[in-house]
């Protein structure tokens, strides 16, 4: 387990140039990369528990599947004339890519000692049964393969073959059901909790960098001169008190909503949130654990969120190999694991009643699905698994609580209110506030995701030589398409993989 953060005091300091809410991989992600572009910059952050990346960026809080795209079928949806559409996993491979160059960046730059410790080479598949599931994959693989991002991509319907990817999903099974896979082998696994917590103790050694755990935002105030007046609470002293900024990123997973409602920004008008939580089964039988070594991806029930897509996932965590399988929904009116029952109420405001409502009625497959999750016994969730695993046995696995995902409800001119499953970056006007909302994928493209922000909300020296110059060498294929681009991919890839220790 990771050594927490000894408990202290830390002064505020009164006036500062950003305050980030909230100690996931987000805002770790973004402290540095405003580090490197302006190191005379003065950052204070603000995590209401004791350690960073413990809430929603902790390993055993999401799947740390690395998310490119490779294996996540709920990514490349079939449409109704039967092409599968492969836009947004083209995105979301983009946007790993440039993850994986910003976390090179980090270990050239001794910001991270040894990658070892939460990057790891782990084979992504996806795996389906039945008639029309395998013609789905199929297209789905004839449509990726051709984009240089997933020309590795392996095909078969090959059972022996399947076997030796995977011997514990196909051990046991019928062989009644047509069956088919694909493989990538340059997968990964990721663990987002040990990167967050390496990147805040790299940033805590920056001179102008302020962390305080065990302090909570409850609200921000423009300050009348351009710029936010940010009130915390500590919760060792139980002292209230401010601090002046002049930008604000709320990056607090599930209490970003609430942050967010309390900024004076029109932007933040419309924005709800459903809680969608998430449990494991973990597996305690060391050599069913070795003798898989693969993220092995299957096909959402019909009503899944996403972050439900089930999945018999090596991890490596603390440097431990484990086994999950998952997720299973389960439902709370908390928006953080570590937070209130009284969240989802509190966040039902007047400009946002009419949107949640819309997004209620047009969505009742997912509340009958996760009323569905409640309801099942041990049993139920073992059946679930021998899809996966078919010789697996209850006495092997346990029952263990995931993270807490919030899925972002705004309004819709036509539909009144709708239901997002992705991520949302909420900018206001002047660029001085962005909240991020939303789940998966989340981590996996968090570089990206926070490069596009410097972008919006610091316009001017984002055009900059110096910015610009920085920002490619922090990650060169950002803004550059590399699904367009096979050379310049297979160089990123390859000098990624190397230092990354990804090659072997």
């Amino acid at each position: 387990m990771h050594k927490k953060v000894t408990k202290s005091i830390k002064p505020l300091v009164k006036h500062t140039d950003v305050v980030l809410m909230g100690a996931g991989i987000m805002s770790a992600t973004l402290g540095i990369i405003l580090k490197e572009l302006n190191p005379d910059l003065t950052i204070q952050v603000f995590e209401r528990l004791d350690d960073a990346g413990t809430e929603s960026s902790d390993a055993w809080h999401n799947a740390g599947t690395g998310h490119a795209a490779f294996c996540e079928l709920n990514y490349t949806p079939q449409k109704a004339d039967g092409h599968v559409d492969i836009t947004k996993a083209i995105k979301i491979g983009e946007a790993f890519e440039v993850s994986r160059e910003f976390w090179s960046y980090l270990v050239e730059k001794k910001h991270i000692i040894d990658p070892a410790t939460f990057v790891t080479r782990v084979p992504h598949m996806s795996m389906v049964w039945g008639d029309t599931n395998v013609k789905f994959l199929r297209t789905r693989y004839t449509a990726m393969h051709a984009n240089p991002l997933f020309k590795d991509m392996k095909w078969t319907e090959d059972r022996d073959q399947i076997s030796q990817w995977a011997p514990i999903v196909m051990r046991g099974r019928s062989s009644d059901l047509p069956l088919a896979a694909t493989r990538m082998e340059m997968g990964t696994d990721v663990n987002f909790g040990t990167l967050t917590r390496a990147m805040f103790r790299s940033l805590s050694k920056m001179p102008g960098v302020k962390i305080h755990y065990n302090v909570e935002c409850l609200d921000l105030d423009p300050d009348g001169k351009g710029g936010w007046k940010v009130k915390v609470h500590n919760l060792l002293n139980d002292i209230k008190d401010s601090v002046n900024t002049k930008f604000v990123f709320i990056g607090a997973g599930g209490a970003t909503l609430h942050l967010l409602k309390r900024a004076e920004i029109a932007e933040r008008d419309g924005f709800g949130g459903f809680p969608v939580s998430g449990l494991w089964l973990k597996c305690h039988n060391r050599a069913l654990i070795q003798d898989h070594h693969a993220k092995v991806y299957g096909k959402a029930s019909v009503g899944a969120p996403p972050m439900s897509v089930p999945h018999i996932d090596t991890r490596i965590i603390h440097g431990k190999k484990e086994l999950l399988f998952g997720p299973f929904a389960g439902f709370s009116t908390k928006f953080l694991k570590n937070g209130s029952l009284m969240d989802l109420p509190k966040s039902i405001k007047f400009d946002n009643a009419i949107p949640m409502i819309f997004a209620g009625l047009k969505n009742m497959p997912l509340t009958k699905y996760l009323i569905e999750q409640l309801r099942l016994s041990p049993e139920d969730r073992l059946k679930s698994l021998q899809e996966y695993v078919p010789m697996a046995q209850l006495k092997d696995w346990e029952l263990m609580e995931a993270g807490q995902r919030v899925q972002v409800i705004k309004k819709d001119k036509k539909e009144g209110g709708i239901l997002e499953f992705g991520t949302e970056m909420v900018v206001s006007k002047d660029g001085t506030v962005a909240a991020l909302l939303g789940a998966s994928p989340g981590a996996s493209t968090a570089a990206a995701v926070m490069m596009d922000l410097v972008a919006r909300c610091f316009k001017k020296e984002f055009h900059s030589e110096a910015w610009q110059s920085k920002m490619k060498e922090m990650a060169p294929s950002f803004g550059h398409a590399l699904s367009k681009d096979p050379e310049g991919l297979h160089r990123s890839r390859e000098r990624t993989a190397k230092i990354l220790g990804l090659d072997a």
